[in-house]
């Protein structure tokens, strides 16, 4: 395969045939003179001719007399010189051309440039001069200075190719820099900047870079300050889940028993002093306040393990990523209902929703994301959508996906679900996961 010209050569050779076409152009102006003169020279020649030899053949009636007087002028001025007596027979031709003897102009140059000139005719008595027009010498003339130009043009044109490739060279050595700039920042070095270089156009093309480049770098910068975030912020969610729990562990072991233990004591009381109604109705009381108590702190637990911890959580990865992803639309239906979640599939329902989420921008290259969860009679349900080039359906545990296809479907199936994958009637991918009532739900 050729190899591709390049740009400085494309244009030095766009440049040569514009010039070719001009001086192609001046050429065929050039013949259309050439051939004007030829014909103009000619035919003054033969009126001088003309008139030079009726004052010559003047009261001359002899054929030998005739032939005698026109011999010595021999070639009159590009013109064939012959008598003829009235039979038709020829007395006397004159000698061919010495100029330029023995050559001729090519047979397509002469038939553009020949001239239309018709013989003269002088009758002297019974014999006739004939005057025939020449034109072989100026034509032969004409190609000549024909060639001596097409070779000065043709390197003309080489220089002018050379001269224009240099200064195209020159003037385009800025573009190997802004080529090497933009591997460099391809490869990930954003802090390349090109120079402001002296041409207005490619000072304009250095400014407009490098303002890229700032951008770039700006969006890199906030795109780690999110994800730092977005980290801390996740494990100080993690390190509140953690007090959270401990603090709900101590109100049950330690508040929540002994409330149980007051008001089995205060029960049993109650059932011994029935005969005793000052002591049975505190006993009674302290039944009913400690009923209170531990209802109290049953909602307390409830409150400090995951009853808007889910809500929540959901709410906050959903913002932050839709922060990041603006291009992609996020429509989401989240229904569960009055009662917490239990923390194992509230914990389970963030994760699968973040793994889904995350490999929506790696592989799907979706505009649209529909994430829908509902809680039923039946259990939980999460489908997450998208209309990107969807998979093959099958769990992936491709690196770099965090617990990928593969570790969800593990995780949902350690809580007695199960995680399905199909792809939607419209394009796209879409993954379901459905979870079963915990006894604590049913309760």
């Amino acid at each position: 395969m050729m190899r591709a010209l390049s740009l400085h050569t494309r244009i030095s050779l766009v440049l040569t045939a514009l010039a070719a076409s001009l001086v192609a152009v001046l050429a065929g102006l050039w013949l259309h003179g050439t051939r004007a003169a030829i014909h103009e020279e000619i035919e003054a020649a033969t009126r001088v001719s003309e008139q030079m030899l009726k004052t010559l053949s003047a009261g001359i009636t002899d054929a030998d007399r005739l032939v005698a007087a026109v011999r010595p002028l021999g070639r009159i001025r590009a013109h064939e010189l012959r008598v003829v007596d009235a039979g038709g027979a020829l007395r006397y031709r004159s000698p061919g051309p010495t100029y330029k003897a023995g050559r001729s102009a090519p047979g397509a140059f002469a038939a553009l440039i020949a001239p239309d000139l018709a013989e003269r005719r002088i009758a002297v008595g019974e014999l006739t001069l004939v005057l025939a027009p020449d034109a072989s010498r100026s034509m032969i003339d004409a190609w000549d200075e024909l060639t001596a130009m097409a070779g000065w043009a043709a390197a003309l044109l080489a220089l002018l190719f050379a001269a224009a490739r240099w200064a195209l060279v020159r003037a385009l050595r800025p573009l190997a820099l802004v080529m090497q700039a933009l591997d460099r920042t391809g490869a990930g070095r954003f802090d390349t900047r090109l120079p402001v270089f002296a041409p207005p156009e490619l000072a304009r093309l250095s400014r407009a870079f490098n303002g890229m480049a700032d951008r770039l770098v700006a969006a890199v910068d906030d795109n780690v300050r999110l994800e730092t975030e977005r980290e801390v912020a996740e494990r100080m969610n993690a390190h509140l889940e953690a007090e959270r729990r401990g603090i709900a562990r101590e109100l049950h072991d330690e508040l929540a028993q002994g409330i149980t233990a007051v008001r089995a004591l205060a029960g049993a009381i109650a059932q011994r002093t029935g005969e005793l109604p000052a002591v049975h109705g505190q006993a009674q009381g302290i039944v009913a306040v400690t009923g209170e108590m531990q209802d109290g702190v049953r909602r307390i637990l409830h409150r400090l393990r995951s009853q808007e911890a889910l809500p929540a959580a959901l709410g906050r990865l959903l913002a932050a990523w839709q922060v990041q992803h603006e291009e992609i639309a996020l429509e989401r239906r989240i229904e569960l209902g009055d009662r917490p979640l239990p923390e194992p599939l509230a914990q389970a329902v963030v994760r699968v929703v973040q793994e889904g989420l995350t490999n929506v921008v790696r592989h799907a290259g979706a505009s649209r994301v529909e994430l829908a969860i509902v809680r039923d009679a039946e259990g939980l349900r999460l489908a997450l959508a998208d209309n990107g080039r969807g998979r093959d359906g099958r769990p992936s545990a491709q690196a770099g996906c965090g617990l990928g296809l593969t570790g969800m479907a593990e995780r949902v199936a350690q809580l007695g679900g199960r995680l399905e994958f199909d792809h939607p009637a419209g394009g796209g991918f879409r993954l379901t996961a459905r979870f079963p009532l915990f006894a604590e739900e049913i309760a």
